[in-house]
């Protein structure tokens, strides 16, 4: 069967280091950190008093009063992110035949928010069953982000959410892909969108030991692949990506960034937070993504790594890098892009693809900051070009962004400069 080809049109983001694409992508190689204590609970309790939050994001300023109320903080980022996307993409809803534009978004937890609001009001009222605001439950649903962005600009094609913890986003991105390949769709909205920066979240991750308490150094608490690290900053906001058929897109003289060429989805099967120490399932995800994409591991310039500045998972995934790619793995640039961001959960694949797509736009790696020297772990093998610091000029012709989620959830999507 000959697939369609698909192609990006269009961007849009929400990040704790940039609230648009262009101040994200500057920030990020500028090695910017978005870690800051955290002003939207007080945190004073907790373990961690710091994380990645969306700053000078002012929801008043985007949508009315009426329209807020309908909303969760993740689907407020969604539709920003959105806006964005649609707009840089240049698409006249007017001219497209709007039966064949889908959204397939996802999150991770969903509106946290918005459920421990109004738990914690109706606990407070006694016997407060009546008190239950009629928006509660589509706030706190994980298939709103779609479900609002398809209303919001009238798009009736294929539309729903994804959930696999921190590989959801990319695995919407993979759904997405294959709806215009398979010619159910010509254009999809996809990413993800995550805030679960509250008392639920940080409190919840904290009894599992998966968060940094590094409070006293919080601007550099995330250093993926380096020996102190311990465990990852929580950040929040939202990444757009339009996928587009090629055909479609040049028809209307669209604007196109790279082109979307292989995407898969494997389980580890192992545990339900740790991923294989081997990295078996981070391993067949990448290999099966290039066959997909039809590309050889010597063909591959920049892997986004998942790289969420945890003992077991940093390990694991480099081990699998260099499985897979054998000797080609020391002329790939790696870097992990959440030692700025923060791990967005269901919002990471879509920030971090936009991050592997701009870094083929403007032949640039993003670096992974917070690395020093002296701090290395010797289950690492630092002869891998880790990008350490500093950004690397490089002529990038096929990146790769991994992501793996709780439950053993591993995606892996590829990109290559269009021609």
């Amino acid at each position: 069967m000959n697939f369609k080809r698909v192609v990006i049109t269009g961007l849009g983001a929400v990040t704790p280091i940039g609230n648009d694409v262009s101040s994200y992508w500057s920030n990020l190689l500028d090695g910017v950190s978005g870690s800051a204590p955290i002003t939207l609970f007080d945190s004073s309790n907790f373990k961690t008093h710091f994380a990645c939050e969306v700053k000078g994001f002012k929801p008043e300023e985007e949508f009315d009063r009426k329209e807020l109320r309908k909303y969760d903080r993740y689907v407020q980022f969604a539709l920003k992110a959105t806006k964005e996307a649609l707009e840089d993409s240049s698409i006249d809803v007017e001219k497209v035949d709007l039966d064949r534009v889908g959204v397939i978004f996802a999150t991770g937890v969903g509106g946290i928010t918005s459920m421990e609001t109004e738990m914690e009001s109706v606990l407070a009222d006694g016997n407060g069953l009546q008190r239950f605001s009629p928006f509660y439950i589509t706030r706190m649903i994980a298939d709103m982000a779609a479900g609002h962005i398809s209303m919001k600009y009238n798009f009736r094609g294929p539309n729903f959410g994804v959930v696999s913890a921190c590989a959801s986003s990319t695995h919407a991105m993979g759904v997405a892909l294959d709806q215009i390949r398979l010619g159910r769709a010509d254009i999809m909205i996809t990413g993800g969108s995550e805030a679960a920066i509250n008392r639920s979240g940080i409190g919840g991750f904290n009894s599992m030991h998966a968060l940094s308490t590094r409070n006293d150094d919080y601007k550099r608490a995330s250093r993926p692949f380096s020996k102190s690290r311990d465990g990852f900053v929580m950040g929040e906001g939202a990444g757009t990506l339009v996928f587009e058929e090629l055909e479609h897109a040049q028809a209307r003289g669209a604007k196109i960034y790279a082109e979307v060429v292989g995407m898969a989805a494997t389980a580890d099967a192992y545990h339900l937070t740790a991923t294989h120490p081997d990295g078996l399932g981070a391993l067949a995800v990448m290999k099966n993504a290039l066959k997909d994409a039809n590309l050889s591991v010597d063909e591959v310039d920049y892997i986004n790594a998942h790289g969420t500045s945890t003992q077991n998972g940093d390990v694991s995934e480099l081990k699998a890098i260099q499985t897979l790619f054998g000797d080609s793995a020391k002329k790939i640039n790696i870097s992990s892009t959440k030692s700025m961001t923060g791990h967005l959960l269901g919002a990471t694949g879509a920030i971090e693809a936009i991050a592997a797509v701009m870094s083929i736009v403007d032949g640039v790696v993003p670096p992974t900051i917070n690395h020093d020297e002296e701090d290395c772990d010797s289950d690492i093998d630092y002869s891998l070009n880790l990008t350490f610091n500093k950004c690397q000029k490089r002529n990038v012709s096929v990146a790769m962004s991994n992501t793996f989620g709780f439950g053993g959830h591993n995606a892996t999507i590829v990109f290559k400069r269009f021609k």
